[in-house]
């Protein structure tokens, strides 16, 4: 069979998209004529603005007679889920890894799923054209990965290629810098296996991936195991109990070219197709026909580990941005997430006007939240809490593994500040150029809100990579946030003569203006400790001229403005971002200072 199934997982910013890029520039996918967005398989706004591969996508390319079948993987953790879910669908994994930075945490946790399951990696050392590329000791790194993850012979005798995607060449020696990437279409020819499926069986497919479309509905996403589809052939989906789901029939059938999907009258084993025309089936249902009574086995997700309340907007600007705000529309959005996202679960409070939202991550969570927010969603969202659960010596917490790369000068202030989040170095090594690696075993609840502290330590020079390690001890309390914040204590819009009193208290993250209400928090105190302000407060009017510099214009600090990332990060417990299509606001949960005070009362008694 001309047919080759395969992934392309690297850690973030690898160059797995540009690649993919240029296998379709070199397969012939697209005219030399015609105009293409450059890393074109990001075809999500977010992921187009961030850089970042969000949802995996599957493609295609044909080579010589061969249809290849391509896979895009995110590189990020928190996005962990999409890649376990495609691993069932290829034969064949491309492992994509920087020729200067190595193997990288996240590379570790994509790998060990791939080995575990058996594909046969091809690594492609990319970016050789670096001026700081070390090829040989990352190429040992991988070799030494592949130990670690307990690969077996057959995988630890891997083809090794040295490319760069940008470029568009690829070869079997680390000194390459022209050419095309013909020897990476060969290797993938000749060292992933075809498809060993039984085409005369009945119909079965593991749904992996799900998608809507206003006009066809639900569109599942999978490889077919055996047997042979056609449009019109009735449908059952199952669950992986094996209860049935629903019976339909195939509406619609789509295989992949290029970046299309196209219609296809009929389908065999081994070709990665799209369904139409079931509407309660879901990810990890298996498809086949009304005769199947086993279901496949689908793998099992890790479980999340951060988790946050999505509630019901009740600040007083609640309804003047977003047109979807009532529980009952945040509720069925949320749950069609997680139908699609396996990685999310979501649970209703006992107040029915808020909801537990549990993920991966924040990144994860953040991309979530601004998807709603750009629909016209409403929110107020709680500080993130990691998942606890009771182990055999009392509560665990989720750990993580820590990846630091910092310039020499900036390795102390980092170490200082992960022993103050009660964090553990396990390895400290020169990674050349001035700069210095560090490892840390840390618990999760120690990260919160320490990127954007991480960045200011490390001027903006450090880089952060984080993976989820196990569960562990529980470590005690962390100290949190140091500072406390600026509070207003009337409603209106903010007046530039009170701010520029205001400067001296603190850091403001607001300008003059802005329409504020009681209870909003507009910057950060100087101290350690909350402080309710008046920003609305004028100059007063007099008959009198003042003498000198008084009646200058007003000159303020340009307001710290936060990202959504950056606001959750940032609050307390006893805090909320409120998040609308057009603003993003911290609050505190409590508007009202009396009931802010009764509540904290009840905390310290309690």
């Amino acid at each position: 069979m001309n047919l080759r199934n395969v992934a392309i997982i690297a850690h973030v910013d690898h160059g797995k998209t540009t690649l993919v890029d240029q296998l379709f520039r070199q397969s012939g996918t697209f005219r030399d004529n015609q105009r293409v967005e450059e890393r074109a398989m990001d075809s999500n706004d977010l992921e187009k603005e961030r850089g970042i591969t969000i949802l995996a996508k599957c493609t295609s390319v044909e080579w010589n007679g061969t249809h290849i079948n391509i896979v895009d993987t995110p590189g990020h953790a928190d996005f962990g889920a999409e890649v376990e879910r495609i691993l069932s669908m290829v034969d064949g994994v491309i492992l994509l890894v920087d020729a200067a930075e190595g193997p990288m945490p996240q590379t570790k946790f994509v790998t060990g799923k791939a080995l575990s399951l058996g594909l046969k990696p091809i690594v492609v050392v990319n970016k050789i054209d670096r001026p700081d590329a070390r090829a040989s000791e990352v190429l040992d790194e991988v070799f030494e990965l592949f130990l670690n993850l307990e690969a077996n012979d057959e995988q630890l005798d891997f083809p090794t290629l040295y490319a760069s995607g940008r470029a568009g060449y690829a070869g079997k020696t680390d000194d390459v810098r022209e050419g095309d990437l013909t020897p990476l279409f060969q290797t993938i020819v000749d060292h992933v296996p075809a498809p060993a499926l039984d085409p005369q069986g009945e119909f079965k497919m593991l749904a992996t991936l799900l998608d809507r479309d206003n006009f066809l509905g639900r569109i599942l996403t999978g490889r077919i195991e055996s047997g042979t589809l056609n449009i019109n052939d009735p449908i059952r989906a199952m669950d992986v109990n094996g209860n049935v789901v629903e019976d339909g029939r195939v509406t619609k059938l789509f295989a992949f070219q290029g970046l299309e999907r196209v219609p296809v009258e009929s389908a065999k084993a081994g070709d990665i197709v799209a369904i139409a025309g079931l509407v309660k089936a879901t990810v990890s249902n298996t498809i086949g026909t009304p005769a199947i009574s086993e279901p496949l086995h689908a793998r099992e997700i890790d479980p999340p580990t951060l988790s946050m309340t999505f509630a019901v907007n009740d600040s007083p600007f609640a309804g003047k941005d977003g047109d979807k705000v009532q529980s009952r529309v945040i509720r069925d959005r949320l749950l069609r997430e997680a139908e699609g996202n396996v990685a999310i679960r979501v649970t209703e409070t006992a107040g029915s006007d808020a909801f537990e939202v549990a993920g991966r991550g924040e990144l994860q969570l953040g991309v979530v939240i601004e998807t709603l927010r750009r629909e016209g969603f409403e929110l107020g969202i709680s500080r993130p809490r990691v998942l606890f659960r009771d182990g055999p010596n009392g509560r665990e917490e989720p750990y993580e593994t820590v990846v630091v790369d910092v310039d020499d000068e900036f390795s102390g202030t980092v170490i200082d500040k992960m022993a103050l989040r009660k964090a553990e170095m396990t390895d400290m090594r020169p990674s050349g150029g001035g700069k210095t690696r560090l490892i840390f075993s840390a618990p999760s609840r120690g990260l919160i809100g320490y990127h954007g502290e991480f960045l200011s330590d490390t001027r903006g020079t450090g880089i952060m990579n984080r993976l989820f390690e196990k569960y562990g001890p529980y470590k005690g309390p962390i100290q949190g946030r140091q500072n406390g914040v600026l509070i207003s204590m009337e409603k209106g819009p903010a007046v530039a003569y009170a701010l520029s009193a205001l400067e001296d208290r603190g850091i403001l993250f607001i300008s003059p203006g802005e329409m504020l209400y009681e209870g909003m928090v507009i910057g950060e105190n100087a101290k350690i400790q909350d402080l309710e302000v008046n920003p609305l407060k004028s100059k007063q009017l007099t008959n009198f001229r003042a003498s000198g510099p008084k009646d200058e214009g007003i000159r303020l600090t340009p307001p710290r403005r936060m990202s959504l990332e950056q606001a959750i990060a940032y609050i307390q417990d006893d805090e909320l971002v409120e998040v609308t299509p057009k603003a993003i606001r911290i609050r505190k949960r409590y508007l009202d200072p009396h009931e802010r005070k009764r509540q904290s009362r009840k905390m310290e008694a309690a």
